[in-house]
């Protein structure tokens, strides 16, 4: 392996050192290993060696399984509920199915796959609230990250090329994709030719001309959940459109979470709002926080902070959420939340009206129906007369301490992609393999209307690998 070459060709160049990227790299080195004139494979990264590996670094990387590491049996048909029947049925059973097997891939090479504790119920073990704890890599995707890149860093048919980004895909006479014009640190540029080429370099949240261009005005007000995304430019998107290739996905569709604005730490979300309420920055509520499980609704919170509150929110909790076991395990953020033994104490360390959030409080307390309050179930413990509604876990904020945390959008991923086939093929709007192309990963398309959770990196994983394989197999025939 070499991080800096001037060889320019090779059987296989992957764009992107993410999940699917390297799932995609190591596929094919696997399914080529042992042939008698060994095979070249490329991988480009737009960062530095240090920040390698994107958005894959930086994510928790929840995982969507069972104990038994199967997919969630409910996950197919849920896409379909949530995206109206928009979402490739075909692709969540291929996800299905192929669940187990790229477990075991990247078991073998290392990743450790745990259940951990978390303190409040959610739906991923099938369509009913489930305290069966989420699955993830042991480290997070940065374990995927150093096991899957180690891998290919002691093969020494991979080249890595750090600090190098994609331009454009080159074809030959007939259409079919034969190279990648790259640009390097030095700013030259060079064709690198291959027989086949694996877009995996991600959506498009890191580019704000896009961003604004499909998702709306004020794009430009979402901070990225992680630095390592800032690499997200959408490169995989402009340059297979450019060779008439297909989309999916709702374009105008982001997958954004509420996290603390406090820190700077990636990832600092907050997860365990449920028993607690948010107010904007007008000390009003604005959103059913106990419609469904967290996560079933904190992509909806986060969205709707971004788009109709002005990117400013608080999350106002009691003395009864403090009390919920691991209740802090869910609160992602580095910096505790904020506390008090009175409102207005709180409303002073958060900055904002007391006046305003006393007067809500005290109206949502008032609206709090009977029932027995249970965070680990959908309870029914509801409002009555107010909007928004509290569907779930309404039980009044009158307990010392009072707990808030500042909170805003930040994006994660954008929805709208490349589309492919079952293989990981780039196809045209009538369904045509483009010869030699393949995408896998954020880069290509897949939600529409919402994100059902802890699929992200293993769809990547998944398309990565079948991706490298097919083309492996097609090269060989």
């Amino acid at each position: 392996m070499s991080t800096s070459t001037t060889h320019g060709t090779y059987d296989l160049v992957v764009v992107g050192f993410g999940a699917a990227g390297l799932s995609a790299a190591l596929s094919y080195a696997e399914a080529t290993d042992g042939r008698a004139t060994p095979t070249r494979i490329a991988v480009l990264e737009r960062a530095t060696q240090e920040e390698r590996g994107g958005a894959t670094r930086w994510t928790g990387a929840f995982l969507r399984i069972t104990q038994d590491r199967r997919l969630d049996t409910d996950w197919a048909e849920h896409m379909g509920r949530v995206s109206a029947g928009l979402a490739d049925q075909e692709y969540c059973r291929t996800v299905e199915r192929e669940t187990p097997r790229t477990l075991s891939f990247v078991e073998k090479h290392g990743v450790e796959i745990a259940f951990e504790d978390f303190p409040l119920p959610h739906t991923f073990d099938g369509g009913t609230p489930s305290m069966t704890p989420p699955a993830s890599p042991r480290g997070g995707g940065a374990s995927i990250v150093e096991h899957l890149g180690s891998a290919l860093e002691n093969d020494p048919r991979v080249d890595i090329r750090y600090e190098t980004e994609a331009l454009r895909l080159t074809t030959g006479e007939d259409g079919t994709v034969d190279g990648v014009v790259v640009r390097g640190a030095d700013g030259r540029t060079q064709r690198l030719s291959a027989r086949a080429v694996v877009l995996a370099c991600g959506g498009f949240q890191g580019n704000t001309e896009m961003l604004t261009r499909y998702v709306g005005d004020r794009a430009c007000d979402l901070p990225l959940i992680a630095p390592g995304i800032a690499n997200n430019r959408g490169d995989a998107l402009r340059m297979a459109l450019e060779l008439g290739a297909d989309t999916a996905g709702q374009f105008d569709g982001i997958h954004a979470e509420p996290v603390d604005r406090r820190t700077r730490q990636a990832d600092a979300v907050l997860y365990g709002f449920s028993t607690g309420i948010f107010v904007n920055g007008r000390m009003r509520r604005f959103f059913d926080e106990g419609r469904d499980t967290w996560d079933n609704t904190f992509e909806h919170v986060g969205y709707e902070i971004w788009k109709n509150q002005d990117q400013e929110a608080y999350w106002i909790a009691d003395g009864k959420t403090l009390a919920i076991p691991g209740i802090m395990n869910s609160l992602l953020s580095d910096v505790p939340p904020e506390q008090a033994d009175t409102l207005e104490a709180l409303a002073g360390k958060l900055g904002i009206d007391a006046e305003g959030l006393e007067k809500t409080v005290a109206e949502f307390n008032a609206a709090v129906g009977p029932g027995e309050f249970d965070p680990s179930v959908l309870d029914g413990k509801s409002t009555v007369g107010i909007e928004p509604r509290k569907s779930n876990w309404a039980t009044a904020l009158d307990t010392p301490p009072f707990i808030g945390v500042p909170v805003t959008a930040a994006i994660c991923f954008t929805y709208g992609g490349v589309r492919t086939d079952l293989d990981g093929r780039v196809v045209t709007p009538s369904g045509t393999a483009i010869p030699g192309l393949y995408a896998a990963g954020e880069a290509t398309g897949l939600f529409y209307h919402a994100y059902p959770p802890a699929t992200s990196v293993l769809r990547s994983l998944i398309f990565g690998r079948l991706a490298g394989t097919h083309a492996a197999v097609q090269q060989s025939l």
